[in-house]
Order: structure tokens, then sequence, then C-alpha cells
């Protein structure tokens, strides 16, 4: 180290000598400061790992005892778990078995509204039946779905029309969006 009484008595050249020097001692030291720090961080995970462990073996050396199984118990519940899993694959196989043997798409389950309930049609076409390439469009068929209504007293059944156009030109299908429910 260089006094500052020294530094005014330096010609350029030790003065670039002497910088170099420090800058070099400044990077050893940073290296060494960063090395520490690793060091600081990896001994900082041994501890807390160190602690997880010892707190997990206290819990079991420790624990309640009444909360363990024994082997007779482990072996019960083992015992039911095979045939409760045994008897799931046997029912989704028969399952998948009786789909196979239909051979056809299999249709949901609800039943249909009830035929003696008044039906209110509401009819939802597009507002434009011309196509864009100027033909006029066929309709081709429609889409009815149905929901259930009440109005206090009264069950009612709307039947919901969309119906389906097409243009033979370009063969453009258009139909009207469903409404929101």
């Amino acid at each position: 180290m260089i006094a500052t009484q020294a530094l005014e008595a330096l010609d350029p050249q030790q003065m670039r000598e002497a910088l170099l020097t420090l800058m070099a001692e400044v990077a050893a030291k940073d290296d060494q400061l960063q090395r520490q720090q690793r060091e600081v961080a990896f001994k900082q995970a041994q501890v807390e790992k160190l602690t997880h462990e010892l707190a997990v073996l206290k819990r079991l050396k420790f624990a309640a005892t009444s909360e363990k199984f024994s082997a007779e118990q482990q072996s019960l519940l083992d015992e039911t778990l095979d045939a409760d899993i045994a008897q799931a694959c046997a029912e989704l196989d028969e399952a998948n078995d009786d789909d196979r043997v239909a051979g056809k798409k299999v249709m949901p389950k609800r039943a249909p509204l009830p035929p003696h309930l008044p039906r209110r049609d509401m009819h939802h076409e597009p507002e434009s039946t011309t196509c864009s390439c100027g033909c006029q469009m066929k309709r081709i068929g429609q889409d009815v779905s149905e929901k259930l209504d009440y109005e206090p007293g009264v069950f009612t059944v709307e039947r919901h029309v969309r119906g389906k156009w097409a243009c033979a030109k370009c063969q453009k299908l258009v139909q009207a969006p469903v409404a929101a429910h």
C-alpha cells in the first residue's frame, strides 16, 4: 500500500502500476467474497435439510402410538382396497362391452319433457336468407331444443326452433346463433 504523501511524488508510469496492483487486489477480494457467500448459502441449505430430517425423525419416534397402523389393520385395508379395485375394473369392462355390442352412439339418458305440458314455439331464423354470392338460400332442416320454464303455478316448455339454410351454389350453411340460457 502506498502512503498518501508518496502518491504525489509518483510519476505517471508508477501511478499506473499502483492502480493495476490495487485493481488486482480488489478483484481477488471480490472472488474471495463470492466464494464465501456460496459457502454460506451451501451451509445454510445443509442446516435447513438437517433440521427437517431431525423434525421428521422426532415425529416418527415421539408421535402418538395410537395413530400407528398395526400389521393386521394394514392387511385388512389392503384386502378391501384390492376387492374394491377389482369390482370397479369389472364394472368398467362390462360397461365397455355393452357399448361395443351396441355398436352405435350412446345417447344421453335424459328423459324427454312430458307431452301434456303446454308448449310455446320460438323461431330463430337468420337475418337474411340471401347468400353473399347472390343466390337465394334453401331451408335444409332445423334444430329444436326444449327448455322447461316455470312461472308461478304453471310449467311450460319453450321450444327453440333454429332453421338451417344452405346455398346450393357455394355450399355455405347459415343458422341463427343459440340464445343464451
